[in-house]
């Protein structure tokens, strides 16, 4: 095996220091491809049945894994929030950083109640909403300015009113002419009879 000398050792060290540095890996989608993964496993958090599922099958005894939720909170952040179409996601992101709530959703009850508060959060939360969001009336004000028309009088109401009608649009009067057979009479015998024979 034949020693270089001096001068070719320098050469082929300076050769090799000019060379360029190796290249750092860059993504071909620009992230784009990470960002949609990173995006749908944040949503399906959404549901507290692939919470119970994650937690049967221990993922969130793993350490790694627990640190990828941990990762995953830049999604509450403005710039990245407005890609959420599910908001409860976030909402279960932020419990499962707790052992206990991770630990609890490893039962079938608590899976259950979860996903049973969370139809009645989807259920009533617009009602809700609407009774905090909707503007009051306006006070009546002290005097009212003339106007060029004659005000148009509003029905009594209260128990000076009179009787209240029926919200039954068809009821049937007693001594009413409807056939026996027709469905909006009360009276009629709707049982099948044993025919006689």
């Amino acid at each position: 095996m034949a020693l270089l000398s001096n001068s070719e050792s320098e050469e082929l060290s300076a050769n090799v220091s000019s060379s360029p540095p190796k290249s750092i890996y860059k993504d071909p989608d620009d992230g784009r491809q990470r960002f949609l993964l990173e995006l749908e496993f944040v949503q399906c958090l959404a549901n507290p049945i692939y919470i119970h599922y994650l937690a049967q099958n221990r993922y969130f005894e793993d350490e790694a894994f627990i640190g990828y939720l941990k990762y995953l909170q830049y999604w509450q952040r403005p710039e990245y929030i407005k890609f959420i179409m599910y908001p409860n996601c976030l909402f279960f992101l932020e419990m499962l950083q707790s052992p206990t709530f991770r630990n609890a959703m490893a039962h079938p009850a608590n899976k259950e109640l979860a996903h049973r508060q969370q139809f009645y959060f989807w259920k009533n939360y617009r009602n809700n909403r609407l009774k905090h969001i909707l503007p009051r009336p306006l006070p009546e004000p002290a005097s009212a300015p003339p106007t060029s028309a004659p005000p148009v009088p509003l029905p009594p109401t209260g128990a000076a009113a009179g009787p209240v009608p029926s919200p039954m649009q068809y009821a049937i009067p007693t001594g009413s002419s409807i056939a026996k057979n027709d469905p909006r009479n009360p009276g009629a015998d709707r049982r099948k009879r044993k025919k006689d024979g």
